[in-house]
C-alpha cells in the first residue's frame, strides 16, 4: 500500500494511493481518517492526485542518516569503510516534499546529490532486537541526501554540510508492502537532467537496514514519523542551479526536485 500525505484546498491530509500509474491521470487519492500512525480507516472519498500538492510523506522529529554504507561510494570519495556505521542528523527543517524547489546553499559551490532507500519509521522504539526490526517499520520512501561537498569536506562537522534547508527531499508516499527481505534488495538510482548518474541495489549495503536500526536504537529512542537514510551507492555528482534530479527506487517510485537559486 502506497500512502500520500499532500493539501488541498488548503487542507492537509493522508490518503491511500490507488489506480494506474501508467494512465495519464490514473491515480487516485483515497482520503483516510486519522494517521498511519495509528488505527485508520478509508473514508471512500476519493480524489485524482493531479489534483492535489504532494508533501513530504512524513513530517519527522530527526532524521538519522548512515554514511559510507556502500563499499564504492566510500571508495570514490576517497574514504575507508568505517568499522562502525557513520551516523549523521539532518534536521527537521531541511525535509521537503516531491516538486519543492533544493535551494542552492550561499556557502557551497559543490552541492552533490545522493539517493537513498528511507526507512520510515511506525512506533516509538528503542534498543529493538534485530528480530523485532520489522515491528517497528511502517514503510519506505525515496530520498535524497542532498550535500555540500565541499562544506563537508572543510569543516569536521556535517552539520552545515548535510543538514541546510531543501538538503532532505523525501517522497513521493510511503510505501508498507515491503518486507525486509525485499527492502534489503531494491534498485536504487538517480538522474539529473534525465541523464543516469547513480545506479545500484540496497543488496550492496554493508550493514542492513536490520543493523542500522538494532545499531541507532542502541542510543536513542525514535519516534513514529522519524526518518533512517541508509546511505548511497556509488555516482554522486554535482547539481546546478536549474537542475532536475530524480531519485527512483525500485518499488516505491520516483521523488523529483529542482535546484533553485536562493532570492
Amino acid at each position: 500500500m502506497r500512502i500520500a500525505r499532500f493539501s488541498i484546498d488548503g487542507n492537509v491530509a493522508f490518503g491511500v494511493v490507488e489506480g494506474d500509474e501508467s494512465v495519464p491521470d490514473g491515480l487516485v487519492l483515497d482520503i483516510i481518517k486519522g494517521i498511519p500512525f495509528a488505527e485508520y480507516e478509508r473514508s471512500g472519498t476519493k480524489v485524482p492526485l493531479s489534483k492535489v500538492r504532494l508533501l513530504p510523506p512524513v513530517l519527522p522529529s530527526k532524521v538519522v542518516a548512515i554514511g559510507r554504507n556502500y563499499a564504492e561510494h566510500a571508495a570514490e570519495l576517497g574514504n575507508e569503510v568505517p568499522e562502525v556505521p557513520v551516523a549523521f542528523f539532518k534536521p527537521s527543517t531541511s525535509v521537503i516534499g516531491p516538486g519543492d524547489p533544493i535551494v542552492y546553499p550561499s556557502f557551497s559551490q559543490e552541492v552533490h546529490h545522493e539517493a537513498e532507500l528511507a526507512v520510515v519509521i511506525g512506533r516509538m522504539c528503542r534498543e529493538v532486537p534485530r528480530e523485532r526490526v520489522a515491528e517497528v517499520v511502517l514503510g519506505y520512501t525515496c530520498a535524497n541526501d542532498v550535500t555540500a561537498r565541499d562544506a563537508q569536506k572543510a569543516e569536521k562537522q556535517w552539520a552545515r554540510a548535510k543538514g541546510f534547508d531543501s538538503s532532505c527531499p523525501i517522497g513521493p508516499w510511503i510505501e508498507t508492502g515491503l518486507d525486509l527481505a525485499a527492502a534489503n534488495d531494491l534498485a536504487v538510482t538517480a538522474t539529473v537532467n534525465g541523464d543516469l548518474r547513480q545506479s545500484g541495489r540496497t543488496s550492496q549495503m554493508i550493514r542492513s537496514i536490520e543493523d542500522l536500526i538494532v545499531h541507532i536504537t542502541e542510543a536513542m529512542t525514535l519516534l513514529p514519523g522519524d526518518v533512517v537514510l541508509t546511505g548511497t551507492p556509488a555516482g554522486v555528482g554535482p547539481l546546478h542551479v536549474g537542475d532536475e534530479v530524480a531519485v527512483s527506487i525500485e518499488g516505491i517510485g520516483t521523488l523529483t526536485n529542482k535546484v533553485i537559486k536562493r532570492d
